[in-house]
Parts: C-alpha cells; sequence; structure tokens
C-alpha cells in the first residue's frame, strides 16, 4: 500500500490521480498510524515552507516521517515535500525541516541578475546525474521535461545525493536521494508521461 500524507498542505488527489495512471493504488490519509502500516510513503507539499513544516508537527507526522524515511521503506517527497526533507529553510526566515538530507533550502537569484522571473514556473528539462543510476529513471527519456513551480530550490551540502539536475539561470538540484528516499522538486502527477514514468517506477520499488 502506498500512502500519501494528508496534512493540510499538497495537491493530494492529483499525487493519488497520478499514481492511478501509472498503474498503482495510493490511499490518502490523515492518520499517523497509517504511516507505519505503509508498504511506500509519498510526502506532497504545496505552499510556504514553515507552514508545511508546522502541518506536520501539529497533526503529528514528524516522528513517523522520519521512522519511514529510515526504514528502507520507499520513501517520495514531491515539490516542498522535497524541500521538508532538508536541514532548514530561508523562506520566510530560517525555518527547521526535518533534517533527513543534509543542506539548506534558498531563494532563486533575483530577476535582476539572471533576466528570469521568480517563481520557476513551468516545464523545464531535467539531467540525471549518469554517475548515480536511479532507478525511478528506468523507463524515463534521457532528458525528460518536467513540470516546475517554486521560488525555492535545494542546496545539497553532499553532492552525492544529488540525482537530477536542472538549469534556471543557475544549475540546482531538480531531483534527490539516499537509500530508500528519493525526492523531486518537480512534480511528476503533472508531467504527463514522462512524469507518470517516474510514479511507476517508484510504485515498482514496493513490489
Amino acid at each position: 500500500m502506498i500512502v500519501i500524507v494528508d496534512y493540510g498542505m499538497g495537491n493530494l488527489r492529483s499525487a493519488q490521480k497520478g499514481f492511478e495512471k501509472a498503474g498503482h493504488a495510493a490511499v490518502i490519509t490523515d492518520d499517523p498510524a497509517a504511516i507505519a502500516k505503509a508498504d511506500a510513503v509519498v510526502l506532497p507539499g504545496v505552499g510556504a515552507f514553515g507552514d508545511c513544516y508546522e502541518g506536520l508537527r501539529s497533526r503529528g507526522f514528524v516522528e513517523p516521517i522520519l521512522e519511514a524515511a529510515h526504514s528502507g521503506r520507499p520513501f517520495l517527497g514531491i515539490c516542498v515535500g522535497l524541500q521538508l526533507l532538508f536541514e532548514e529553510s530561508e523562506e520566510g526566515g530560517i525555518h527547521k525541516g526535518l533534517g533527513i538530507l543534509p543542506g539548506r533550502v534558498v531563494r532563486f537569484p533575483d530577476a535582476r541578475e539572471t533576466g528570469l522571473k521568480v517563481p520557476h514556473m513551468g516545464w523545464n528539462r531535467i539531467r540525471p546525474a549518469t554517475e548515480i543510476p536511479c532507478p525511478l529513471f528506468a523507463d524515463a527519456a534521457p532528458e525528460p521535461y518536467m513540470y516546475f513551480v517554486h521560488s525555492y530550490y535545494p542546496q545539497p551540502t553532499d553532492p552525492s545525493i544529488v540525482l537530477a539536475t536542472c538549469e534556471y539561470g543557475i544549475e540546482f538540484a531538480a531531483m534527490v536521494g539516499r537509500g530508500n528516499v528519493y525526492a523531486v522538486q518537480f512534480h511528476p502527477e503533472k508531467s504527463q508521461q514522462e512524469g507518470i514514468k517516474i510514479l511507476k517506477a517508484f510504485g515498482d520499488l514496493v513490489r
């Protein structure tokens, strides 16, 4: 069973429909106890980092998510769900993250520096890291286009966790992972067939 965490922040039904299109059943839950019983856990997120972390904390999800991430079971963060895995974010001040991955979340450079608007919104190409094979790219195109909506991006302090990069004025980590934990800054559920392939590959890890 794939469980999508409902902590009051995220496009939950979109993520669930994405897994359905990929041939995998996924359930949405607001019960922290359900995470311990899940075969795989998905942490979505839309909105401000601080609000999302507070949503997790106030609903009792922090400890169950930490346990799931260290359990060896497949774990996937999406958008702000990726950012929450890091140690801290500078969005709206400095906010503590889950600390599962090393690094912090920072804002894109001002448009005056890059000529590009913030937020980064729309389709962009990602480049998988060739030296770090990732099972979620098993059936994906060599450099697929994905759909992004974000003003902040992760700065990992460990380069080995960067599974794919993207260019938007600067090169940034578009996908990260370590062990059983994977996370994407883009929205696979909104990225048509290439995004659905990633959700399918994640679901296949359960089998």
